[in-house]
């Protein structure tokens, strides 16, 4: 990347406004989340490196598990414990597929908790931008701690992707 260019702002090109890269992986991201099969939440996550998309995920069930959307959710302490997050299917993907994490952005449509955050650390990602807030201390914490960059995504309200 170079120095220079900006991340998070449109880009001009020929008199039209181009997403940056930060709204641009957001708005993927967003897109991602509509795959999600848990009602009680659409997130997606898009772990990137060098603008370049490595994985993505989004929340449902482990594979041969049925979805919330055909079983209903399995509801414990205010959480559903049958859908797996979005962040954590996405570095799964990495897993089976034999993608290298170490050094990725993850985008996600939501800040990560606790669980997620761990597992994101782990997997050697160095920033997260999330877009709505879920405020988890101790994924605060950790996150600090392991010198991982966080970020809300804020989009600029004059710009509305369809």
């Amino acid at each position: 990347m170079q120095s220079d260019e900006p991340i998070n702002g449109p880009i001009a090109i020929n008199g039209a406004a181009r997403p940056g890269w930060d709204e641009y992986f957001m708005e993927i991201a967003r897109t991602v989340a509509t795959r999600a099969t848990c009602p009680r939440a659409s997130v997606g996550a898009v772990l990137t490196r060098e603008r370049r998309i490595l994985t993505t995920g989004y929340n449902g069930a482990p594979r041969g598990v049925a979805h919330c959307t055909d079983a209903g959710c399995i509801i414990v302490d205010g959480h559903c414990l049958r859908a797996t997050h979005a962040e954590a299917n996405a570095i799964v993907q990495g897993a089976l597929h034999g993608v290298s994490l170490e050094g990725a952005t993850a985008y996600c449509t939501h800040q990560p908790c606790s669980g997620c955050s761990k597992l994101l650390i782990s997997a050697g990602v160095v920033r997260i931008v999330y877009r709505d807030a879920y405020p988890d201390p101790v994924a605060s914490m950790l996150l600090r701690e392991a010198n991982v960059a966080v970020e809300q995504f804020v989009p600029d309200p004059l710009r509305t992707l369809t």
